[in-house]
């Protein structure tokens, strides 16, 4: 099925290996609503979180976009390390690519359910977590929290389903409105979610804050919202 010019998916089976990860930067960006914005939002909130020799992880990394903006904007930190973890091998190959020539970089074709985690004073997750089995989500939070030193920051971006139906049609209607503006078409739109059948599972706002809450950050608040799109900021 085809859900971008350049993009093919089979029902219920949407994946981020093999082709999508050349064209995933400008596919996020046209997906979802102000998906710059919000790594320019971390980058500004880092300010108050890395320091010299600070370690911070980004979760599921992808193309490591985010990450060569962050190192980018801390240069002037000294012995600062950007890690980046991601399962699937041809976005750690982008990712290669985008932060060539960025030493402090480092780059790990590794799950995050899996891989070692910490100390770290910042840790976070762009649109990663909701791709996580339900089940296995309360121990990533609780592996986060744990890995974060006292005062680090977990920031967590993550689309979000509605508190009730009538507010969850009225998301989706706006959704599919915004990826229309965006330059999708019919097809494309209905075949990605056809592709996101069973693989993206969002929680509502009031899920992932209990999942936060329950694995011991108690200083939560919203920094980001666009509709059925939720930046949370937890300090540990």
């Amino acid at each position: 099925m085809k859900v971008d010019a350049d993009l093919r998916a089979q029902r219920a089976a949407w994946s981020f290996d093999g082709e999508v990860a050349a064209a995933f930067p400008d596919h996020a960006r046209r997906s979802i609503p102000y998906y710059a914005d919000g790594h320019e939002l971390i980058c500004h909130l880092s300010d108050f979180f890395v320091a010299p020799d600070s370690a911070v992880y980004d979760l599921g990394c992808a193309t490591g976009e985010l990450l060569r903006q962050l190192a980018t904007h801390h240069t002037h930190k000294p012995g600062v390390r950007w890690i980046g973890l991601d399962r699937e091998q041809a976005m750690i190959e982008q990712a290669g690519k985008t932060c060539a020539g960025l030493d402090n970089v480092e780059l790990r074709g590794e799950d995050i359910l899996t891989g070692e985690l910490g100390p770290a004073d910042m840790i976070i997750a762009y649109y990663t977590i909701q791709f996580i089995e339900e089940r296995q989500r309360q121990a990533l939070f609780d592996k986060i929290h744990q890995a974060l030193n006292w005062g680090g920051a977990f920031i967590l971006f993550e689309k979000v389903g509605a508190p009730d139906s009538r507010f969850q049609d009225m998301m989706s209607c706006l959704y599919r409105e915004f990826k229309q503006r965006a330059g999708f078409s019919a097809e494309e739109i209905l075949n990605k979610e056809l592709s996101l059948k069973g693989v993206l599972k969002p929680f509502s706002s009031a899920g992932n804050l209990g999942l936060l809450h329950r694995a011991g950050f108690t200083d939560v608040m919203t920094v980001m919202k666009y509709v059925s799109f939720e930046g949370f900021l937890a300090i540990k």
